[in-house]
């Protein structure tokens, strides 16, 4: 379901004229898949992959989804999988929020009437909450797989957050840590899929990892949206979340 046919090559070489895929507000293509139920589909389910991955990984997933008339859709982000983009190096976070929303935006188009969740594993969680929080009149429910939202203080300790934050001025590609593929699955398929892809045989930059290290900072409460919105608030209680390994913040709304 490409939304143009568009030009260039993905990262490993493929022609994006054969592959499906969306050009984002910055003229990038990224790499996307669907996955449709046998018949009439029932709701859309939008999955968001973490820091290092790519869609394909939720294949397994997605047909499961599917065997319950879920028609299931995602792209790699930006700098991910077979998307282009500089490898797991990004300007803004909101870039991500963007690109996702304008997926969705031209899934609805397509199926008007159908209730939508979002479905986020990792950094993936982080981008599903902000998404969410963009919009929360159109999401029916979110579903998080241990989302990033805070690092754990004994990693994120306060002189490698002041690093990380210089570094991202001073030398932003800079090389300073790298993710084994066997850190993030122990499926040795999926482990050997990431290889394939590179997606995981790369550096982590200072601007990549100081976003993560303190990322809590720039997530939206949901007191927050209380305080500016009380409609936004109301939308944002009336949606379902479901979250394994994780938290979210929550706040009473009258």
């Amino acid at each position: 379901m490409p939304e143009a046919e568009g030009s260039g090559r993905t990262p490993q070489g493929v022609p994006y004229s054969e592959l499906p895929h969306i050009i984002n507000a910055d003229g990038l293509h990224l790499f996307c898949r669907y996955w449709e139920p046998e018949g009439p589909p029932k709701a859309l389910v939008f999955v968001v992959h973490g820091a290092g991955e790519h869609c394909s990984a939720y294949a397994d997933v997605a047909h499961t989804l599917t065997q319950h008339s879920l028609f299931v859709f995602a792209h790699d982000h930006v700098g991910h999988g077979q998307s282009e983009g500089e490898r797991m190096n990004i300007k803004n976070f909101q870039i991500y929020i963007r690109d996702c929303l304008q997926h969705i935006d031209l899934i609805r188009t397509r199926y008007p009437n159908l209730p939508i969740f979002i479905l986020g594993h990792s950094m993936g969680g982080a981008i599903s909450i902000l998404t969410a929080c963009e919009k929360p009149q159109d999401f029916a429910g979110v579903v998080l797989i241990a989302p990033m939202i805070q690092m754990n203080p004994e990693s994120a300790t306060p002189f490698k957050v002041f690093i990380a934050k210089v570094l991202n001025h001073m030398a932003p590609s800079l090389a300073i840590g790298s993710i084994d593929p066997k850190s993030v699955s122990r499926d040795p398929n999926q482990v050997n899929h990431k290889q394939r892809f590179g997606v995981l045989k790369i550096w982590l930059s200072p601007k990549a990892k100081g976003r993560k290290l303190y990322f809590k900072d720039s997530i939206p409460t949901l007191q927050d949206h209380h305080r500016q919105s009380d409609s936004r608030c109301r939308h944002m209680n009336q949606m379902s979340w479901f979250i394994m390994e994780g938290c979210v913040y929550r706040s009473e709304c009258s």
